[in-house]
């Protein structure tokens, strides 16, 4: 019970405390000339052991701190010259307002302005006053005898055993409990470890389980161990104070919070009904977007692959108009320094977000108007690969070497982009090379020969035929395009490297000797081969024969 009215003794002065701020600050508001109000006036409780009796006004000549520390000093002072267990009030009218005496002694003056000041008549508050004097002097002198102090020893040493059966329990839970729930969390998290291929470390995911655990132990502990320090030396009157100033510095705060999120808590029901609002619009939306997907709702000319790009910026307008909505009722938003950081980040935003800006609008593009899909094969610059994913900013493509590349968007959208698996008319691609032949072949064996190498490549079609076309005539050769259409638009250079093993192949077959890149001058011997490098005898015999001539 001595417990419990000591934290309610605390509510009220904080209630007391709040009362006097608001009125402060209302009788400043109401009366702003007065000379009573002015900067340097404050009011200050007069305590004693801790307690305190009332509050008294200050005025420039004696502030209200030392006005209640000189009241609490004269209390104290006549509590000390006695034990007696009465104490002989009275209060008498003086020049500065009622005097208050106690045995003979003049301990307080209550004037116009504390009665102003609590709007009550200056008798009355007088009065007031004498008795919260008497009822200090008399509980100063109780709490100082023997038995009391008996009392307070034997209250210390319950709260001792009190503490010690607290820390037996918490040190026994800290060896127990750790170790039982890093097993649980252990054993819950080998499957994750399993799924990612040990990039989850189950052991470490425990690991911190345990420490967090026996953290939070420990920050229970030392709480304890605080309030038990504060109980103790507020079981002793010398110590009291200290006691109240030790509760001070945890409750206030924690009264401070528990009062403004009460406070806070119109503002804050107000920020969920608009982000449930908000929700049940992203879901109503996304349940729209997977009808049309699903064909249950028709748009027309509305394309597929813009279903889930539209849904994604449509959600992100709505959660954008959300926070704006719930930007004034955040705490603090309308204070000068969230205005000063809220434009700092916004220059911030605006000085380094070109880039960022221009690759997001060029996404936009692309996603809307784009020239390939995912899974296509394309080409942008030197960069040859598969399409994997097309994000708002960047687009990504594995190359044909199994390499990651990132191509921002406003690169993609300013390079002209080659798309090797669209279709057009449905022959598929064009794949094509260029070889140099001598004038003194015939160019009907020339375009035969290289009909033939197109034929001998597998995943070149035979319908429409290949086709060579004279591309160039130039100073000692004649060039020859070999024309083929292939639908496997993503094995370009496989078939373009079969292409060129063919050719080789047909051409030495026939004994032609093929003239480029460069050509200055005739051979003695044609520059062709005369083996079946398929044939190992074939193959020895050419080695020999090459070593002999070394």
């Amino acid at each position: 019970m001595g417990i419990l009215t000591y934290f309610l003794r605390i509510f009220s002065v904080f209630l007391l405390s709040a009362g006097i701020a608001w009125a402060q600050e209302e009788e400043s508001v109401e009366d702003t000339t007065s000379p009573a109000v002015a900067d340097d006036v404050f009011v200050q409780a007069v305590e004693v052991d801790g307690d305190q009796l009332f509050a008294v006004r200050g005025s420039t000549a004696l502030p209200a701190e030392e006005r209640a520390a000189l009241v609490a000093k004269r209390v104290v002072e006549v509590a000390e010259r006695s034990e007696a267990t009465t104490v002989v009030m009275g209060v008498e009218r003086g020049e500065l307002g009622q005097t208050i005496f106690a045995d003979g002694v003049m301990v307080s003056v209550t004037t116009q302005a504390d009665a102003d000041y609590e709007q009550m008549e200056l008798p009355v508050l007088a009065s007031l006053h004498s008795e919260a004097i008497e009822e200090a002097i008399l509980r100063y002198r109780a709490n100082r005898t023997d038995e009391a102090f008996s009392q307070s020893t034997l209250t210390a040493l319950a709260w001792s055993a009190v503490f010690a059966f607290y820390c037996g329990i918490l040190l026994w839970l800290r060896k127990r409990v750790p170790r039982l729930i890093a097993g649980v969390v252990e054993h819950r998290t080998r499957g994750i470890q399993a799924a990612t291929g040990d990039i989850v470390q189950s052991q470490a995911v425990s690991n911190i389980a345990k420490f967090l655990i026996r953290l939070l132990i420990d920050v229970i502990l030392f709480t304890g161990f605080y309030y038990y320090l504060s109980f103790v030396l507020h079981s002793f009157p010398n110590t009291r104070p200290i006691a109240a100033l030790l509760i001070r510095y945890v409750t206030d705060p924690i009264i401070g919070l528990l009062l403004g999120f009460v406070g806070y808590l119109p503002n804050l029901i107000t920020i969920l009904i608009i982000a449930a609002i908000a929700r049940w619009m992203i879901k109503g939306v996304y349940l729209f977007f997977e009808s049309v997907e699903q064909g249950v709702i028709e748009l027309k000319t509305f394309e597929d692959h813009w279903v889930w790009p539209t849904y994604n910026l449509i959600r992100g307008a709505i959660v954008l108009t959300a926070a704006v909505i719930c930007f004034p009722y955040i705490p603090g938003s309308d204070s000068a320094a969230f205005q000063g950081l809220t434009i700092l980040v916004g220059v911030m935003v605006s000085l380094g977000s070109n880039s960022v800006i221009s690759n997001v609008l060029a996404g936009l593009f692309v996603l809307y108007k784009r020239s390939m899909n995912v899974g296509d094969r394309i080409r942008v610059g030197d960069h040859y690969g598969d399409v994997m994913q097309i994000r708002l900013m960047e687009t990504y493509l594995r190359s044909v070497k199994n390499e990651l590349v990132s191509i921002p968007n406003a690169t993609l959208l300013s390079s002209e982009v080659i798309n090797y698996s669209s279709k057009i008319d449905g022959k598929g691609l064009l794949l094509h090379t260029t070889v140099g032949i001598g004038y003194e072949e015939p160019r009907k064996k020339v375009e035969a020969m290289l009909i033939e190498a197109a034929r001998r490549t597998k995943g070149l079609k035979k319908s429409p035929e290949p086709f060579v076309l004279v591309t160039g005539l130039l100073d000692f050769a004649t060039n020859y395009q070999i024309n083929a259409f292939t639908t496997r638009g993503s094995s370009l250079p496989l078939l373009l490297s079969e292409l060129h093993k063919n050719i080789t192949d047909v051409f030495n077959e026939n004994g032609v000797q093929i003239m480029t890149p460069n050509y200055e001058a005739d051979t003695p011997e044609l520059k062709v081969s005369e083996v079946d490098w398929n044939e190992p005898l074939a193959h020895e015999a050419a080695l020999k024969t090459a070593a002999q001539k070394t």
